[in-house]
C-alpha cells in the first residue's frame, strides 16, 4: 500500500521513501491551522512527505511556502511531491536541521507549522530512518520552540501537533520564549477513548485560550460530522 501515491482531492503524495507515512496528525494540522491572517510566508518544520505544506498551499494564497526536512530520502521525496503539485511555484524544501536553518535564515515567517517527531521513550527500533522521524532526540521540543521564536514574525502564528501528555510541558517550554497558546484542539479517536493528541496554536500575544475537543469516529469508519467538515476538502472519500 505505502508504495502507491496517497491521493487527495487536489494533489497526490508519494511516500515510499519516507519513514513517517501520511497519518491523521499531519492532515488534522494542515486542515486546522488558521489562515485567517492571510499569511504571505509559511514554514513547515520537519516536513516529511510535505503533506502539510501542500494542504496549506491548497487552502491559502501564501506566496512563499518553505519546508525543512533533515532526512535525505524524505527531503528528496518532499521536493518531488512539491514539483508534481499544482502549486510548485510557491513550494520549496530545504535539506537541513531546524537549528541550521534558524542560524542561517534572517527571514521571518507569518505562519509556522510542525508535526514534530515525538517518541521520547528509550525504545529504539532497528530502523534508524524511522527512529529519526519518530524520536524527539532528532528534534527536542526545546530546540523547536527556540527556533520558532527566532523565525516567527511579530504577529505570526505557530501551530503544532503533539501527544496530549506533552501539552503542559510544551506550553511551558514555549512560554519561556514568549510564545503563548491561543487555541487548543484535543483529539480523541472515539467518544470513550482518552485524548491522544493536542493541536496548539501559539503567538507572541497572550490571550484567552480557546479549547475545543474533536472526536474522530463514533465507531470504526463512522466519522463524526466535525471530523468530516475539517477534512472533506482533502480526503477523497469524505
Amino acid at each position: 500500500m505505502s508504495n502507491k501515491p496517497f491521493l487527495f482531492k487536489k494533489f497526490s503524495v508519494n511516500q515510499d521513501r519516507c519513514a513517517m507515512k501520511i497519518g491523521t496528525d499531519g492532515v488534522l494540522l494542515g486542515a486546522w491551522t488558521s489562515i485567517s491572517q492571510n499569511p504571505f510566508s509559511v514554514l513547515d518544520i520537519g516536513a516529511g512527505t510535505g503533506v502539510i505544506s501542500l494542504m496549506l498551499a491548497q487552502r491559502c494564497y501564501a506566496e512563499l511556502i518553505d519546508a525543512i526536512e533533515i532526512d535525505a530520502n524524505a527531503y528528496e521525496q518532499c521536493t518531488e511531491n512539491f514539483e508534481n503539485s499544482p502549486w510548485n511555484d510557491r513550494l520549496f524544501c530545504y535539506h537541513a536541521s531546524v537549528k541550521e536553518f534558524a542560524q542561517e535564515i534572517d527571514d521571518e515567517y507569518d505562519l509556522i507549522v510542525s508535526n514534530p517527531p515525538f517518541y521520547s521513550e528509550d525504545y529504539k527500533s532497528s530502523n534508524s530512518q524511522r527512529d529519526l522521524a519518530r524520536f524527539n532526540d532528532a528534534l527536542p521540543f526545546e530546540h523547536l520552540v527556540m527556533c520558532v521564536a527566532k523565525l516567527l514574525s511579530e504577529d505570526g502564528l505557530f501551530s503544532v501537533v503533539i501527544p496530549h501528555k506533552e501539552e503542559v510541558n510544551f506550553i511551558t517550554l514555549a512560554s519561556n520564549v514568549n510564545l503563548y497558546p491561543n487555541r487548543i484542539l484535543r483529539v480523541k479517536g472515539s467518544p470513550t477513548s482518552e485524548v491522544k493528541r493536542s493541536l496548539i496554536e501559539f503567538s507572541f500575544n497572550k490571550s484567552d485560550v480557546s479549547i475545543d475537543e474533536l472526536i474522530i469516529e463514533t465507531e470504526r469508519h463512522q466519522y463524526t460530522k466535525e471530523y468530516i467538515n475539517l477534512t472533506k476538502d482533502f480526503y477523497l472519500k469524505m
